[in-house]
């Protein structure tokens, strides 16, 4: 009996496998995903948590594109790279989306993950510091950069002056050797770590507690791309929010993510990880104003506005922009992921 004998008698009798007989009309079909990428603007740890667990979760996939996520560091300028056209988006901020629109850059804010700026000022435990109005005459570690954000509101509103001013290098000592001494850090990380060497919880004050209305951990894009790939941006920032919805419930459905986030950041612990997420809740970074009722990620033109007022009142920002070019709604207030 010839081979082909053998293969038509098989297929009479139903037993050649089965996609030979499915019409071509019925074979699944493997699923073509859309890539995008997105660039944070440090390396991995909890307060990506979102995006890590959209992907791991696999929501992204469900939404039929792949996201390309790219740690951050100390030497990436991510802002260039957005403007260069090598990554999609970049997790931003609200001092940046008004440069854009102060250098006529295409580019704009679609969604703010974190409500309130985690940045916070540290004192020692038992110091006293239960107010903003104790930071008169203590000494101030901020850094340089901050020295042109929040620092000169704090200065305004509670008649501060620069010469508290320490220099601040990231680097804890002179915090630690000074009893009376008032660091600037965030409420996720330097706080855990003055903790673990003081052995003692220190004293802690939310920046944004004090009026500071910046948003911070948003998404900014390309407005062509925004335009041209509307829905899939939208798929984009749909799975995004889910992932901070469930990756702020915290417990075993976000280990995945968390593996991912030791996997790119080795210096990541679960100590670690669990008070950043901790705090996260606990202050309402990401679930408070707007949030509670438009959802994770929400803006809002009076919120923009009184930012971008109360920064030009301290000549930080300039007079005369168009402050509805930094950013657009069209994504985000739609009810979900609260």
């Amino acid at each position: 009996m010839t081979a082909a004998f053998r293969l038509d008698r098989r297929a009479a009798l139903g037993l050649v496998a089965a996609p030979l007989l499915v019409p071509l009309s019925r074979r699944p079909r493997a699923q073509t995903l859309e890539r995008l990428s997105f660039h944070t603007d440090w390396r991995a740890q909890a307060e990506h948590g979102g995006y890590y667990q959209a992907i791991a979760a696999g929501l992204y996939k469900a939404r039929g594109l792949e996201l390309d996520l790219r740690p951050g560091g100390p030497s990436l300028n991510i802002g260039q790279m957005l403007l260069a056209g090598r990554v999609d988006m970049i997790m931003s901020n609200s001092f940046e989306a008004f440069t854009y629109v102060r250098e006529q850059a295409p580019f704009f804010t679609i969604a703010a993950i974190f409500q309130k700026d985690p940045q916070v000022l540290i004192a020692h435990p038992g110091s006293g510091f239960d107010s903003f109005e104790k930071m008169k005459g203590r000494p101030l570690l901020i850094s340089n950069g901050s020295r042109s954000t929040f620092w000169p509101y704090l200065r305004k509103k509670y008649d501060l002056t620069d010469a508290q001013l320490r220099p601040y290098n990231f680097n804890m000592a002179p915090f630690l050797v000074d009893p009376q001494a008032i660091q600037q850090g965030f409420v996720t990380s330097e706080v855990y770590s003055i903790a673990q060497a003081l052995g003692k919880q220190p004293e802690v004050l939310l920046i944004a507690d004090a009026g500071f209305s910046a948003y911070q951990t948003t998404i900014a894009i390309s407005r062509k791309l925004a335009s041209e790939k509307k829905v899939l941006i939208q798929r984009f920032v749909d799975a995004t929010l889910e992932g901070w919805a469930q990756y702020l419930e915290g417990g075993p459905a976000i280990e995945a993510a968390n593996a991912l986030i030791k996997k790119d950041n080795p210096e990541q612990t679960d100590d670690r990880i669990q008070h950043a997420v901790r705090e996260l809740n606990a202050r309402g970074i990401v679930r408070s104003g707007d949030a509670l009722t438009s959802g994770i990620g929400a803006m809002s033109d009076g919120r923009w506005a009184d930012f971008y007022a109360s920064m030009t009142d301290v000549d930080v920002l300039p007079a005369g922009l168009d402050v509805r070019q930094a950013y657009t709604l069209d994504f985000v207030n739609k009810g979900t992921a609260k």
